[in-house]
């Protein structure tokens, strides 16, 4: 990818600035992407893991390109938040270093959304800057990557009728657990008087699972992981067959492409 680097004197960009001088490649599958400075992710590994994206998903990504940069980090440091996956879209001017260093690394966030201005080469766009080099393995990077594509399907596209009964249903039924913090917190939320459930907790609750589902199923389709790779300490993790029936569900609304595998295994205890 040596080829869509360009020669900066600075060491840290203006996000927008940089995304109008790259070459974004578009995948197979429709998806637009690219990557920038000492993100030391391998061309293969990058290509495998936009790949996985079912081609079903890709229209409702037309208006978003992903950036994998090495560490984005807002302007202000005020700005960054106490948990650092909570990432929502700011009005302050994103900033990319083009290498890592550790000072930098305390400042950045796993991902930036960035309004992107037309150009000659692309329209207008939201640019999504991905910190390549805050995520530690392949599973870490795929999931980031997955975490938005799944959330900005769902802000396009909605939630499917039959995820958001059987996810519903799961909830009510008191199924341990919840595949996010987010989901986990809207859920508790929705529940909280059961006879009248909060529709608006009930329908953002809906919109997590359905973005976590998504994000998860495609973990599957890139790399190989363990239910327990799942798991954080804020909330406890959706149980393993309650899951597995959100993502077979997911898997037959997206088929995975040619190339791709999904299949559910399970080891016996002990």
């Amino acid at each position: 990818m040596a080829d869509r680097v360009p020669t900066f004197t600075s060491t840290l960009l203006p996000a927008a600035d940089l995304a109008l001088s790259l070459v974004l490649q578009t995948a197979p599958n429709g998806i637009r992407y690219t990557a920038f400075g000492e993100t030391r992710i391998g061309d293969a590994e990058l290509e495998r893991v936009v790949g996985s994206v079912p081609t079903a998903l890709a229209p409702a990504l037309a208006g978003r390109a992903f950036y994998f940069v090495p560490l984005a980090l807002p302007a202000s440091l005020s700005e960054v938040p106490a948990r650092k996956e909570a990432h929502r879209s700011s009005t302050e001017q994103t900033l990319v270093a083009a290498a890592y260093t550790t000072e930098l690394s305390d400042e950045a966030i796993c991902h930036r959304n960035v309004p992107v201005p037309a150009s000659a080469a692309m329209p207008a766009h939201e640019g999504v800057f991905i910190s390549a080099r805050l995520l530690r393995d392949q599973f870490a990077l795929a999931f980031e990557f997955f975490i938005n594509v799944g959330n900005a399907f769902t802000a396009e596209a909605g939630v499917p009728e039959g995820f958001a009964t059987l996810a519903w249903s799961q909830a009510k039924t008191d199924v341990r657990g919840e595949t996010s913090h987010d989901a986990w917190e809207s859920r508790s939320a929705a529940l909280a008087t059961p006879a009248r459930p909060d529709e608006r907790a009930k329908s953002e609750f809906l919109d997590s699972a359905f973005a976590d589902a998504v994000a998860i199923y495609l973990l599957s389709l890139a790399v190989d992981f363990d239910y327990a790779e799942l798991r954080e300490r804020e909330y406890p993790l959706l149980a393993p067959q309650a899951l597995a029936e959100r993502l077979r569900l997911v898997a037959h609304l997206f088929p995975p492409n040619p190339g791709y595998e999904f299949s559910i295994r399970y080891r016996r205890r002990g």
